[in-house]
């Protein structure tokens, strides 16, 4: 199947170089990242940034209510970019269209970021302020089962292995994961098991090669890469994780081995559903949500959010193509 034309350019102007492996090159890539997605606040639309203490830092969180009036589940957003790149201010829209679109509240963490804080600070951060916010849950007048963890890319990542965090350490447990394109290996060169690194790891945004730079930059040492909480894929018990929903892209790298952890999930008794967008590329959620690659997420999302569990282990909404 020949790509969308217009989701391509599209895509592609929110695209940047290959500049990590350049000395200091992620700095810069930063830079262009959080410009070609500025912080505007908008009249429709309500923002409350708070920060939640971390013992040696705080963690800054941004809580974006629906526009209009009234007590609402929450949204545990963590963001993409590498876990090297992005932040609440590069993702306001992305959230503030969640939160209306969704009737949910939604509270996005700005985790530290990789190199100058590697794994596992970013998985750390996130664990806390889901603990904070799973153990005061009455401060959204909400219980914990009212509260869903989602995140996009490393994002999605993240939200996975906050839940094995929460699974082993037994202070809370999430009822819901909603993991979108998400990062669950830890091996995207060309020794990859996973096909989709081959097939779609070059001329779609993010390459492979990206994401074997991030990943490095991320990882303190490459004991690293055998960890479930850095490659939630390796886990050897997926036992007691949320109800999943999990969105992957058709053009991605990371398309195949986000769908084998949902089915991973599934085979150790969770109950999943599995959707792969069509004719889309990595990070299409950050277009305008008219976009019907966007329009279908969300449809995807808001059924999820309204739905009952279903049996366990059971793959439920899968696309014909998986």
């Amino acid at each position: 199947m020949a790509i969308n034309r217009f989701m391509r350019a599209t895509l592609k102007a929110l695209s940047y170089p290959e500049i990590l492996d350049k000395k200091n090159g992620y700095r810069l890539q930063r830079t262009v990242v959080n410009a070609a997605h500025p912080h505007v606040l908008r009249p429709f639309y309500k923002i409350w940034d708070r920060e939640i203490s971390a013992g040696d830092h705080n963690i800054p969180v941004r809580i974006f209510s629906p526009d209009v009036t009234g007590t609402f589940p929450v949204l545990l957003f963590f963001h993409g970019g590498g876990w090297v790149t992005g932040n609440i201010d590069s993702y306001d829209k992305v959230c503030t269209n969640m939160a209306k679109i969704t009737r949910h509240t939604v509270v996005s963490v700005d985790y530290q970021l990789a190199p100058e804080y590697k794994f596992p600070a970013a998985p750390e951060d996130c664990y806390l302020v889901a603990r904070e916010l799973f153990l005061h849950s009455e401060l959204f007048n909400i219980t914990p089962e009212q509260i869903t963890l989602i995140g996009d890319s490393a994002g999605g990542n993240l939200a996975a292995v906050v839940s094995l965090m929460a699974r082993d350490r037994g202070e809370f447990l999430p009822s819901r994961q909603i993991l979108i394109y998400p990062a669950t290996n830890n091996d995207h060169t060309e020794h990859s098991p996973f096909e989709s690194v081959r097939t779609n790891g070059k001329g779609y945004l993010l390459t492979a090669k990206r994401m074997v730079d991030y990943m490095a930059l991320y990882r303190s040492s490459d004991e690293d890469l055998n960890n479930p909480y850095y490659a939630p894929i390796l886990s050897t018990d997926l036992k007691n994780q949320p109800r999943t929903l999990l969105i992957t892209a058709e053009f991605d790298p990371l398309r195949d081995e986000g769908e084998a952890y949902g089915k991973k999930l599934a085979e150790f008794g969770n109950s999943v559903e599995i959707h792969r967008i069509h004719d889309a590329l990595h990070g299409f959620m950050s277009l305008n949500p008219s976009f019907k690659h966007v329009k279908k997420t969300y449809q995807y999302i808001n059924a999820f959010l309204k739905s009952q569990p279903n049996d366990f282990g059971e793959i439920i909404g899968k696309s014909e193509t998986l």
